[in-house]
C-alpha cells in the first residue's frame, strides 16, 4: 500500500470532529447541492431562453452542454491545484467566481454571452467540487464520522440533480429565465462569509511544481472523450464524433505516459495500486453507468409517455430525493458495524430490484410503478455512492485528497456520459426496430421516418395527422418506447450485477470501523 504521512506531519488535527466541523459540513453541502442542480436546472428554461436570446440550434446545445464539459475537464487540474495552494483558498476563489458568473449569466443579452458565462460557471464548479470533498476528508478523521459526512455530501449532490428541474420550474412560474441562475448567489455569499471562520485550511506540505502541459492534456482528453460520447449517442457513428473520441483517448494515453515520467505528476498513478481506491472507483463507475443512462430515459417516459409536464415530472421525483435522505441515514448507522462490501452489494441487489420494476411497465397508468422503481433503486444505490466515495478518499494520504476526489468525480462524469451513450443507443435501436415492424403501411414516407427516429418526433407528426391515425401512431410509438425502456432496464440490471460482483471480489476484505484492524494491510498489492 502507498505510504502515508501522519496527521501531525501535515499539521492536521486528529480525533473526532466537533460542532464546528459539522456546521462547516452544512456550509459545504449547500454549494454541492447547487452545483449539481446547475446541471439540470436549465432544462425547463430552454424555451424561455430561445424566445429571449434567439440562439441557433448549435448555440442551444452549447448552452446546455458547455457547463458539464468544463466541470469534467477541469476537475483533475483543480483538485490537484487545491492540494497545492490550499483547499479552502481554492474553494473561496471558486465561490466568488461562481457567484459572479451566475449574476452575469442571469443578465446575458445574447446566446454567445450565455455560452461564455456557462463556461465560466463550469470552470468555477470544477474548483468547488473536489475542494468540498477533500475538505471533508481533512475535517473528519474518524472513520464513522467521515462516512456520515460523505453521506451528507453525496445526498446533497444527488438531491441537487433530482430537484433541478423542479426548482427551475418554480422560478420560471414567478420570474424571468435568468432567475434560475440567481438561486446559487445567496449560497455563494454564505460560503464566502462563513468559510474562513468554519473551514480550516489544508494543503500538501510538499506539493511540487504544477505541470501546465499535464493540466492541458487532462482538460483536452476528458472534454474530447465526453464530447465524442455525447455526439455518438445523439447522431450515431458519425466520422467526426469517432475522430474526436479517438483523439481524446490518444491525449489521455499521452497524459498517463507523461505522469509516469514526472517527478511531481498531476496524478500519482500509484493511487491505482491501492485496491480500496481502484476497486471502489471501478465499481462506482459501473453503477453510475447503469443509472446515468436509465435516468434520462425515465425523465422522458414521465413526460412523453405518461403525458406529465416537466414541472409535474419534477414533483414526482420528490419521493426519490426523500429516499436518498433516508438511505444516507441508514448507511451511516450501519457502516460502523457492517463491512462496506456487504452493505454495497446488498444495496446494489436492491437497486437491481428497482430496475426490475421498470420491466413491468405497460405504457399507461404507470406512474405508481415508475415512482416506486425510482425510490427502490435510489435506496439501493446510496450505499455504493456513499461508501464507495468514503473508501476512495479514505484510501489516500490526506494531503492528496483533492486529487483523489477529482479522479472519482471525473470517473463518474465519464460513466454518466457513457451510460447515456450506451444505454441510449440500445434504447434507440430497440425503439426503431419496434416502430419499423408496427407502423401502418399507409403512412407517408416522411412521417414514417420522423416517427421511427424518436418518440418526440412521432408524437409531433401524430398531432398533424387525422385524429384516428394520429392516435394510432401515438399509441404505437409509446408502446415501442416502453419496450425500449424495458430492455434498457435489463441492461441496467446486468451492469449493476457486475458492480456488485466487483465489490464482493475486490473489497470484501476491508473491515468495518468497529472491527479489529488486521495486522497485515490487506490493501497492499
Amino acid at each position: 500500500m502507498m505510504s502515508t504521512q501522519s496527521d501531525q506531519a501535515t499539521g492536521e488535527a486528529t480525533g473526532t470532529a466537533g460542532l464546528k466541523e459539522w456546521i462547516g459540513l452544512a456550509v459545504l453541502a449547500l454549494p454541492t447541492l447547487l452545483i449539481s442542480m446547475d446541471l439540470s436546472v436549465l432544462y425547463l428554461a430552454i424555451p424561455h431562453i430561445s424566445e429571449a436570446l434567439r440562439p441557433s440550434s448549435s448555440q442551444l446545445l452549447w448552452i446546455l452542454d458547455i457547463y458539464g464539459f468544463l466541470v469534467a475537464g477541469f476537475l483533475i487540474t483543480m483538485g490537484t491545484l487545491g492540494d497545492r495552494i490550499g483547499r479552502r483558498k481554492l474553494l473561496m476563489i471558486g465561490a466568488l467566481a461562481f457567484g459572479v458568473a451566475s449574476i452575469v449569466a442571469a443578465y446575458s443579452t445574447s446566446a454567445s454571452m450565455l455560452i461564455g458565462t456557462r463556461a465560466l460557471l463550469g470552470i468555477a464548479g470544477a474548483t468547488l467540487m473536489p475542494s468540498t470533498l477533500a475538505l471533508i476528508r481533512n475535517m473528519f478523521h474518524d472513520d464513522r464520522q467521515r462516512t456520515t459526512a460523505i453521506s451528507v455530501w453525496m445526498t446533497s449532490f444527488m438531491i441537487g440533480m433530482v430537484i433541478g428541474p423542479l426548482v427551475g420550474g418554480a422560478m420560471l412560474e414567478n420570474f424571468w429565465w435568468g432567475s434560475v441562475f440567481l438561486v446559487a448567489v445567496p449560497a455563494m455569499v454564505l460560503l464566502l462569509a462563513s468559510g474562513p471562520i468554519l473551514l480550516p485550511e489544508y494543503k500538501d506540505p510538499n506539493p511540487g511544481k504544477l505541470d501546465i502541459l499535464s493540466a492541458l492534456l487532462s482538460l483536452l482528453s476528458v472534454m474530447a472523450v465526453i464530447y465524442g460520447i455525447k455526439e455518438l449517442a445523439k447522431d450515431g457513428w458519425a466520422i467526426d464524433a469517432v475522430a474526436v473520441l479517438v483523439a481524446g483517448f490518444v491525449l489521455g494515453t499521452v497524459f498517463v505516459l507523461r505522469q509516469q515520467r514526472l517527478t511531481d505528476p498531476l496524478i500519482d498513478l500509484r493511487l491505482f495500486g491501492n485496491v480500496r481506491f481502484s476497486g471502489s472507483l471501478v465499481a462506482l463507475m459501473v453503477a453510475m453507468l447503469a443509472m446515468g443512462g436509465l435516468f434520462l430515459l425515465l425523465a422522458q417516459y414521465l413526460q412523453l409517455v405518461l403525458g406529465l409536464s416537466a414541472f409535474e415530472a419534477g414533483l414526482w421525483t420528490v419521493p426519490q430525493a426523500a429516499a436518498m435522505v433516508v438511505a444516507a441515514g441508514v448507511v451511516s448507522a450501519l457502516a460502523p458495524r457492517v463491512r462496506p462490501a456487504y452493505l454495497m452489494a446488498v444495496g446494489l441487489v436492491i437497486a437491481m430490484a428497482g430496475y426490475a420494476i421498470f420491466t413491468q411497465l405497460s405504457g399507461a397508468d404507470d406512474l405508481a410503478l415508475i415512482v416506486t422503481g425510482m425510490v427502490v433503486f435510489s435506496l439501493g444505490l446510496s450505499p455504493m455512492f456513499v461508501l464507495g466515495l468514503d473508501l476512495i478518499v479514505g484510501a489516500v494520504d490526506p494531503a492528496r485528497a483533492g486529487a483523489a476526489s477529482a479522479i472519482s468525480e471525473t470517473g463518474q462524469e465519464l460513466s454518466a456520459a457513457l451510460g447515456v451513450a450506451v444505454i441510449g443507443s440500445i434504447g434507440t435501436a430497440v425503439y426503431r426496430g419496434r416502430m419499423a415492424e408496427a407502423l401502418p403501411d399507409d403512412l407517408p414516407a416522411e412521417v414514417s421516418h420522423a416517427a421511427e427516429d424518436t418518440l418526440a418526433g412521432a408524437l409531433h407528426v401524430a398531432a398533424a395527422l387525422p385524429e384516428a391515425l394520429g392516435a394510432e401512431l401515438s399509441t404505437i410509438a409509446r408502446q415501442a418506447y416502453t419496450h425500449a425502456l424495458q430492455v434498457n432496464s435489463f441492461v441496467a440490471i446486468g451492469l449493476t450485477a457486475v458492480a456488485a460482483a466487483l465489490v464482493m471480489v475486490l473489497l470484501r476484505h476491508i473491515p468495518a470501523p468497529n472491527e479489529k484492524a488486521p495486522t497485515v494491510d490487506a490493501d497492499a498489492h
